[in-house]
């Protein structure tokens, strides 16, 4: 997130997802964190989830397992714990996967708009439309956290910067299409699924934020809904 300078005003403001889901994007920085003997209580779940025997009890191959996803995806603290942030990583990424190439199934994202990028804050998706014709996606992306929350409704992309930084946060907000307020799409370097979540904007792979800069333009529409776990 970052302020937008826009003819001397400035304004602040806080196809990829069907099966099979590719659990490895952007890793996140290892961390030198020494494996628990705790079994945790979501051990089976996060056990049948990376394709380890499911017994229910911690080993030390579980745990390097459960170490290595944690650190792939940010999760933190890395000690390969079952826990419940853990499975919510998991159980989203089965949910999302779920979803196939039919994201709107339950019909929540206007059809009468024509072009038009949909966000399920539930899911944690992302996909492009042109009536009821699915133009790319779904695709997981990474929207507000807790206190951050990117907000719902219908909305119109105003203003775009393939080369935008956040003033507020000093970081740079690549391929940014801005749809209300300092709220954006725009490509990060981490995980879909790294927790808590951003400071509003809806994060993306750097493959679907160009694809997204190159699908959509100024005025067309963005609809989003739901309510993200956690917030």
């Amino acid at each position: 997130m970052g302020d937008i300078r826009r003819r001397s005003a400035v304004v602040l403001g806080v196809t990829g997802l069907v099966a099979p889901l590719t659990l490895a994007l952007t890793s996140a920085p290892a961390q030198a964190a020494s494996c628990t003997t705790r079994t945790g209580p979501y051990q089976k779940q996060v056990e049948k989830f990376l394709g380890r025997p499911v017994d229910g009890k911690q080993s030390a191959a579980d745990c390097k397992a459960i170490q290595g996803f944690q650190n792939k995806h940010g999760i933190t603290p890395a000690v390969g714990y079952a826990g419940p942030v853990t499975w919510g990583v998991m159980d989203l990424m089965n949910k999302q996967k779920a979803v196939g190439n039919n994201p709107n199934k339950d019909g929540k994202c206007p059809t009468n708009k024509g072009r038009i990028a949909c966000v399920n804050l539930t899911l944690q998706l992302s996909w492009v439309q042109d009536g009821g014709r699915l133009v790319y996606g779904p695709v997981p992306v990474r929207t507000g956290r807790d206190g951050f929350e990117t907000r719902t409704g219908l909305k119109k992309i105003y203003w775009r910067d393939i080369d935008h930084v956040s003033s507020v946060y000093n970081v740079p907000m690549p391929y940014s299409q801005f749809f209300d307020g300092g709220q954006a799409f725009h490509s990060v370097g981490l995980s879909m699924w790294n927790p808590p979540g951003s400071h509003g904007c809806v994060n993306m792979t750097t493959k679907d934020a160009k694809k997204y800069w190159s699908l959509l333009k100024t005025g067309d529409d963005v609809y989003v809904y739901g309510r993200k776990p956690g917030t």
